[in-house]
């Protein structure tokens, strides 16, 4: 059988976006706790476009450009970082005020044996490999890692600032550091890529959804993440599906579980609450489980300044508290 998984460096044009969102969405956290952020971020060819609704508890002015300025690692897009940021609907607001989901939406977690970080193998090679080759070559790049049955792989790189050569060899190193054979590697295989970041490519939040859940191998269910406060039950639940899907698999002795959550904007109660096994087998999510959106922000501790964090390098086998046993 043949899985493939891709990941992408901090540096991609969709990433910066993730990392602005989730930026902007943790500085609001560190002045109000119970801040309503919804923020997306457009960028490419020298302009940054910051769009989405804010409601914050504080006299203090959401210093965006400078923000903008702290993920980019340079002043040279101040000028031209474009902000629409306008207060949060009141027609949302009254269902999250009594505590219910901030949207409607269908959650999945997932959970498998594949390896310790409990995310399918494929995923996992692909970001190690991205994380080896960003620590070597800090700048835009891809990975895409196919695994087979006899323990081969085929990998595709492409890394900006460095030649194939050396990123070839890059790659051989990092598979000493695993238990695999390499079938076939291509490195930066449409040639030397120099041109790289918001100066090649435009860039969108949530455009890397895939990347930011467990790779192809499972499907997709709420919106993205980045730039969301947890009352959006599309971050908080899929961090809470994740949460029991892990548990429910040890608990159970399973080798994969899927945990479906869905929700109606502005109820608490979910629509569903279900737990799947590689087998087809499903069963209701014990009670014991906190589901309620509030009770899954307080056992979670998602009001804490952590999203920056999952924008770079993903949300799942890093060791935040939804992945903690």
């Amino acid at each position: 059988m043949y899985r493939t998984a891709e990941f992408v460096s901090p540096k991609h044009p969709d990433k910066i976006c993730d990392r602005i969102s989730d930026k902007i969405l943790d500085y609001c956290l560190t002045q109000d706790r119970d801040a309503r952020v919804a923020v997306e971020t457009m960028g490419g060819h020298g302009h940054i476009y910051v769009n989405g609704e804010i409601t914050i508890d504080s006299d203090k002015e959401i210093p965006v450009p400078h923000l903008v300025e702290e993920v980019l690692e340079t002043s040279d897009l101040l000028r031209t970082t474009q902000v629409n940021i306008v207060k949060q609907s009141p027609e949302i607001s009254r269902g999250v005020d009594k505590g219910g989901a901030g949207d409607q939406g269908i959650m999945v977690g997932y959970a498998c044996d594949d390896n310790d970080e409990y995310v399918p193998e494929e995923y996992r090679l692909a970001r190690s490999l991205c994380r080896h080759l960003y620590d070597k070559f800090p700048y835009d790049g891809k990975t895409q890692v196919t695994t087979r049955d006899d323990r081969n792989l085929f990998v595709v790189t492409s890394f900006q600032n460095v030649d194939k050569i050396t990123l070839h060899a890059e790659v051989s190193e990092w598979l000493k550091t695993e238990d695999y054979g390499l079938m076939i590697t291509h490195a930066n295989p449409a040639g030397d890529w120099n041109q790289g970041g918001f100066d090649a490519d435009a860039g969108l939040t949530g455009r890397k959804l895939v990347v930011d859940n467990y790779g192809p191998r499972v499907p997709i269910g709420g919106g993205a993440y980045s730039g969301k406060d947890p009352s959006k039950v599309d971050r908080s639940a899929a961090y809470m599906a994740r949460h029991i899907a892990k548990k429910e698999l040890i608990r159970k002795g399973l080798n994969e579980c899927w945990v479906y959550l869905s929700y109606a904007i502005g109820e608490r109660e979910p629509l569903q609450m279900t737990c799947m096994d590689g087998y087809n087998n499903t069963w209701e999510i014990p009670s014991f489980y906190p589901v309620y959106p509030n009770e899954i922000i307080d056992f979670l501790k998602l009001k804490e300044p952590i999203y920056y964090q999952t924008s770079e390098w993903g949300a799942y086998g890093n060791g935040f508290n939804w992945d903690k046993e």
